[in-house]
């Protein structure tokens, strides 16, 4: 059977295009991940997937897969506002996707005091909601108290705290310029800023961009995804297409 020459280069350059279309769109429109861990519960659960607009706080090497060394600092870059979910890559090594909520801006000042978060002196209001909802924490199941939380710019969103706080004081953290401070909603369990040794201050050439709602969730642990049965059970429909807040 002859193959026709002119076939083949035509889809060839049909599949180049829709690559090269594919990661104009990745790099700087949106962008999906998947949530591999806890340290965001209640806010997202492991397995769910999002989409990420990478045009939100501008450009840098990291919207860009690879993180090519193309250009320095950021393009048409806008100020993320506190409380955004931000994906951001982890400053230890320039590569790994974190996703967290933001807390601190350059110039703030962030400190636990007995289990309380305090931004810039002030206590950061947090009203509970619930004294009966377990969590994940890595594979364990752990009671949590979860609570409403309202950043000074009027942002509210969800964290959960173990009964007995596991991180109750802290230093102060004092963030620096072109620098950024973020929590996981999950409080006792996430590593974060809090931890300068792994994580801590993220540079604002490391935000890869804002998390915008879920679009498919589900939960494998539960069963296999070729476990068809049990579909009902792994397959989340009510957090599809939530919004990220």
């Amino acid at each position: 059977m002859k193959i026709d020459k002119f076939f083949l280069i035509e889809n060839l350059k049909t599949i180049i295009y829709a690559l090269i279309i594919a990661i104009i769109i990745r790099s700087l429109l949106i962008q999906p991940f998947y949530i591999p861990s806890s340290s965001m519960e209640p806010t997202m659960l492991v397995g769910d997937r999002l989409f990420v607009t990478k045009y939100s706080y501008g450009y840098s090497k990291h919207s860009f897969p690879f993180s090519p060394p193309i250009f320095k600092g950021r393009l048409f870059f806008s100020v993320p506002k506190k409380g955004d979910v931000v994906v951001f890559k982890t400053p230890s090594d320039n590569r790994t996707d974190y996703i967290k909520r933001l807390i601190g801006l350059p110039g703030d000042k962030i400190q636990f005091i007995d289990g309380d978060l305090y931004l810039n002196n002030n206590q950061i209001l947090k009203s509970i909601t619930s004294k009966s909802d377990v969590i994940y924490c890595g594979k364990q199941i752990v009671n949590v108290n979860t609570f409403e939380e309202k950043l000074p710019n009027g942002k509210i969103h969800n964290t959960a705290y173990f009964k007995k706080y596991s991180f109750q004081n802290s230093d102060i953290f004092i963030v620096p310029e072109k620098h950024y401070f973020f929590l996981g909603d999950n409080r006792d369990c996430s590593k974060d800023s809090r931890y300068l040794t792994s994580v801590g201050y993220v540079h604002e050439d490391n935000l890869v961009g804002k998390a915008r709602f879920i679009f498919f969730s589900s939960d494998f642990r539960i069963g296999s995804i070729f476990s068809f049965w049990k579909w009902h059970k792994t397959i989340k429909i009510n957090r599809f297409f939530k919004k990220i807040i």
